[in-house]
């Protein structure tokens, strides 16, 4: 059964002043079936993290528009978008006095393969129907914690130090960049990257079944009201693509030209 995407991204301002993420679906210039979907938190004062965030989507962009799948993996464009964004937020450090970072998540998505990214805490879901397959894992405190066995995932929800990164896109170290794929796509599929404003209002099944449920666009607005309601006045920016593999509809027969149904007698 042929497979089509459904696709949207969708952002809200939340509660702070200003909007530092960033999120984009985009199309490669010349191969039709491949796109990038990226969303990244920005971080660093006054607009630093949102320049910091354009400039992960940038070069992003740049990257997608020069890649050439016949002759370049899926892993090689990820991880060099990323670290050379890497690069160019930490070089911005010295043409002002703020300390920009940004998070990053990044799907590319090519016929019968996907293939993602991430560093940082905005995550990457693979649904399969309602079901969860995998999701990222953050490169966070409270996650290496949890690896650790010195707290619970349910402790790591109000953990105090929940919002603490151990990587990220612009900092002194270099980044901290995990990849994976899955290359059995079927009709049902679907992936969810998101700010941490997002995944912080909603566990894996509520996720899962709304995704599930709706189109694209409708699961978007439903997720940030919800996150919206959930938030009581003091959420965060936020951001999600989402990326939903349907069951193409069958195309009507083309006619030959100049073609005139005989109608019965």
């Amino acid at each position: 059964m042929p497979i089509a995407v459904d696709a949207c991204a969708a952002q809200h301002q939340g509660d702070r002043k200003e909007q530092q993420d960033r999120v984009a679906i985009l199309p490669h210039a010349r191969r039709n079936g491949v796109a990038l979907a990226v969303v990244a938190d920005g971080m660093g004062g006054h607009t630093g993290g949102a320049l910091a965030a354009e400039q992960v989507v940038h070069t992003a962009k740049n990257n997608l528009d020069h890649y050439a799948p016949s002759d370049e993996n899926a892993q090689s464009l990820l991880e060099s978008s990323m670290r050379e964004a890497h690069t160019m937020i930490k070089a911005s450090r010295f043409m002002n006095e703020m300390d920009p970072h940004s998070t990053a998540v990044m799907l590319l998505l090519q016929p019968g393969r996907v293939t993602w990214g991430h560093c940082g805490d905005s995550r990457l879901y693979h649904f399969r129907g309602k079901e969860l397959v995998r999701r990222s894992v953050d490169h966070s405190y409270v996650e290496h914690l949890i690896a650790t066995g010195k707290i619970t995932p349910e402790q790591a929800l109000n953990h105090p130090n929940r919002n603490v990164l151990l990587a990220s896109l612009g900092g002194q170290d270099d980044p901290k960049i995990t990849i994976d794929a899955v290359d059995s796509l079927v009709a049902g599929d679907a992936f969810v990257l998101c700010s941490d404003g997002l995944w912080a209002y909603f566990d894996d099944a509520e996720l899962g079944a709304l995704v599930a449920d709706n189109s694209a666009r409708q699961a978007c607005e439903q997720l940030i009201e919800k996150a919206r309601q959930r938030a009581k006045g003091s959420g965060d920016n936020l951001s999600l693509a989402i990326i939903k593999l349907v069951e193409a509809l069958p195309s009507k027969p083309k006619l030959p030209p100049g073609f005139v149904p005989r109608l019965p007698e």
